[in-house]
């Protein structure tokens, strides 16, 4: 529950839209990232894919990052 997978995209320097595993959905920051936030969280098969990214990209690589002594 403490590992969160975030995919962030910006356009001159500034955060338009973001996925969080942790809302589970994208939000938008800017008009524009409202609008394309709105559009793609109706694509249930890439949401559902991207709230697996977090099983499949932070769980699995976690060990690289906090591995055993």
């Amino acid at each position: 529950k403490d590992i969160q997978y975030i995919e962030s995209y910006y356009y001159n320097k500034l955060e338009f839209i973001r996925f969080d595993s942790n809302v589970g959905k994208y939000v938008g920051y800017t008009e524009l990232g409202v609008k394309n936030a709105e559009r793609v969280n109706k694509d249930t098969s890439r949401i559902a894919a991207m709230k697996a990214q977090r099983g499949t990209y932070c769980l699995h690589n976690i060990g690289n990052w906090y591995g055993n002594p």
